[in-house]
């Protein structure tokens, strides 16, 4: 009797533990993988390294959108000695959408002094719009915006871009949350510098190309 008394506790605890075990799902990732969230998209110092990288001034960076326009990655540069540039592409008609920032003022008396899209020599004609001036010239349009101590541009060719686009675009450039300076900037990490391996140097001696050749040739 005292036997079996003791192998009972063992037997009913048994199925016991085989629910508890079977009750977690198969791929649950438990406490530990639940509890960490996505990856933090870069802030404000992500920014400044980026443009940095690159030669631009952290506060000359500005983002813009357009229905239709997406952004053009390769133009993305910067513009004198530490302005901005990039470029926004229509997908169906190919036109393009210029925002550059530069350092500078504009006022009644520069703007018709100041080309449209870097064209020099050609005349502007200036138009006030609000705290915004619409600028033509050259074939090109533009809506420039002053700013403390900047001017934000966004132009395009006269006949690709309706005046109301343009405009609606260069209201809408603002500087780059976390999220818009991870698509916008190329990311400020070097390139990895792997040696470039070459197969015909020997790994004995200064190195040289082994240029061995063999009897008749």
């Amino acid at each position: 009797m005292i036997r079996h008394a003791r192998v009972l506790p063992v037997l009913v605890l048994a199925p016991l533990l085989l629910a508890a075990c079977g009750s977690e799902k198969a791929g649950d990732p438990g406490p530990s993988a639940s509890a960490a969230g996505p990856a933090a998209a870069p802030g404000t110092g992500e920014l400044a390294s980026r443009a940095q990288a690159m030669g631009v001034a952290p506060e000359l960076v500005y983002v813009t959108e357009a229905p239709g326009f997406t952004l053009a990655q390769q133009s993305v540069g910067v513009l004198g000695d530490d302005g901005f540039s990039a470029t926004w592409v229509d997908g169906e008609t190919n036109a393009l959408l210029r925002l550059a920032v530069d350092r500078g003022t504009i006022t009644a008396a520069t703007c018709p002094e100041q080309p449209v899209g870097d064209m020099s020599g050609e005349h502007t004609t200036c138009e006030r719009d609000g705290s915004a001036w619409y600028r033509t010239g050259a074939g090109r349009h533009e809506y420039a915006l002053p700013e403390e101590g900047h001017v934000v541009r966004v132009s395009a060719e006269t006949d690709a871009v309706p005046r109301g686009v343009l405009r609606a675009a260069a209201l809408a450039a603002h500087r780059p949350d976390a999220a818009e300076t991870d698509a916008l900037l190329p990311s400020a990490e070097p390139a990895p510098s792997t040696p470039v391996e070459r197969g015909d140097l020997p790994p004995f001696g200064d190195g040289a190309p082994d240029n061995h050749v063999d009897v008749g040739g």
